[in-house]
């Protein structure tokens, strides 16, 4: 198994009080077989769930946990930018709270790291969501690969492996879901190396999502916009190189 020098992993978390503590625990059984050197955050965005005290028992247990707590909800884009900003050691991992992903399967996205790599990117080898959320996603991802020029096979999949130095250059202002578009465009816009690596999507067995209603689509799709102004046409992240 190869071994990196040192990872962060972080969760961002909202109301996932049942499914934290064993995405946690997983991720601290897994990080010794890929390091030596780890810690693990969790980003707390405003749950009003129990999220907080189960990750503060579990910061309590074990020294390797960090808490990142953020008083009022930030949106996922917020707890994003918390977690990069709070990692400290020379990969950042990171996936969502609610467990439809496996963190064990980090090991996999190691395996993928070479000296020219610096995204090893996840891919669903099939989504495990109801129908309607499988065809918007569909829509949603011929959507935004058309309107961005992306070249990946899954820009959503929350399941990525980044050397923390990428964020000397990039600079990420979204609060929303859109977080990740804004992230991958300008990853490869200025010249990042990726690598793709299928991962296994399991349902959610608790809570819903907080991406699939009717509000939240249009106020995204207003976002989408801004972001393709930004990126696309005027291409403000490339001015200052």
């Amino acid at each position: 198994m190869r071994k990196l020098d040192s990872i962060s992993a972080f969760f961002p978390a909202y109301n996932d009080a049942a499914t934290i503590s064993s995405m946690v625990i997983a991720t601290l059984l897994t990080l010794p077989k890929v390091t030596d050197d780890y810690e693990v955050i969790v980003v707390n965005d405003g749950s009003p769930d129990h999220t907080g005290e189960l990750i503060k028992e579990l910061a309590r247990v074990y020294p390797q946990v960090r808490i990142i707590a953020h008083a009022k909800n930030r949106g996922y884009g917020g707890a994003l930018r918390s977690g990069f900003a709070a990692a400290t050691k020379t990969w950042i991992f990171y996936t969502d709270g609610d467990a439809q992903y496996d963190p064990r399967e980090l090991t996999r996205l190691v395996e993928a790291v070479t000296e020219d790599c610096d995204v090893v990117n996840g891919f669903k080898i099939a989504r495990s969501d109801p129908l309607h959320r499988i065809l918007i996603g569909r829509l949603y991802h011929t959507i935004v690969r058309l309107l961005f020029g992306f070249r990946l096979r899954d820009v959503d999949c929350d399941y990525r492996l980044m050397r923390r130095t990428v964020f000397d250059k990039v600079n990420l202002t979204s609060t929303s879901g859109t977080i990740c578009l804004e992230m991958v465009k300008k990853l490869q816009d200025l010249g990042f190396r990726f690598k793709e690596v299928p991962v296994h999507h399991y349902h959610r067995a608790h809570g819903k999502s907080q991406f699939f209603n009717f509000p939240r689509l249009i106020k995204t799709a207003k976002q989408l916009m801004g972001l393709w102004w930004d990126l696309v046409v005027k291409k403000v992240h490339l001015k200052n190189l």
